[in-house]
């Protein structure tokens, strides 16, 4: 009796200890298979955007002059003085289109070091959580690596040190936001937005589509969302 007992116990604890193996097991899963997603989508965003016409070509991120500024432009493009807006507008655009590619390691770097916790909160959130995630996560050191890129290239057109003039001092009044004072500063900040605006796109494609996924692992995860 002593032995059955023994033995009850000993198979009882066998199978708790292979439940939670099970149990830690699902969880890597999830966290897995989201990270593949979002390496994906990450991947994809760069890979559209970094690219000649990446950014001037998509409408949903083409990059124009602010607010003002861009009621200014069109003033300026009826006093024949259109061509010089439409070389400023035309080098944000490549300033961002070359910043981007700058991106990726840092966005990869963040979905590497998303803990198990992070995953679950994602996979119960919002649609694009997982985009505010990667937002949160590295936008700080992604700005950092595309301002000197596109500080670089908008330094070589004439009419952006006219902009910085004319925006800092609307910026000074509130009329033109602080991120937009600086050709390069507001350039960085729709260059991240655009960035994002995709990673998000991909999400949702991939949220609506398991199959579209890169690997079985993130297929497993999305498919029972």
């Amino acid at each position: 009796m002593l032995r059955l007992t023994t033995l009850a116990a000993g198979l009882l604890l066998s199978a708790n200890v292979f439940a939670l193996s099970l149990s830690d097991l699902s969880q890597q899963d999830a966290s897995g298979g989201l990270k593949d997603a979002l390496i994906q989508g990450a991947q994809v965003a760069v890979k559209q955007l970094g690219t000649p016409g990446g950014f001037s070509n998509n409408p949903d991120v083409r990059i124009e002059l602010p607010g003002k500024l861009g009621k200014a432009a069109k003033t300026m493009k009826m006093m024949s003085m259109g061509a010089q807006v439409d070389q400023l507008e035309a080098s944000m655009n490549k300033a961002a289109e070359a910043a981007v590619p700058q991106a990726q390691a840092l966005l990869v770097d963040a979905v590497k070091k998303m803990t198990v916790a992070d995953a679950k909160s994602i996979l119960s959130g919002p649609q694009d959580s997982a985009t505010q995630y990667l937002n949160k996560s590295s936008r700080e050191q992604i700005r950092a690596k595309f301002l000197p890129i596109v500080k670089q290239a908008t330094d070589q057109v004439g009419l952006a040190q006219q902009y910085n003039t004319f925006a800092g001092q609307a910026a000074s009044f509130g009329v033109v936001d602080a991120k937009s004072s600086t050709v390069e500063s507001y350039v960085t900040e729709q260059a991240l937005d655009g960035l994002f605006e995709m990673i998000a796109q991909q999400e949702a494609s991939i949220r609506q589509n398991p199959a579209g996924a890169a690997t079985s692992l993130a297929k497993k995860v999305f498919g029972a969302l």
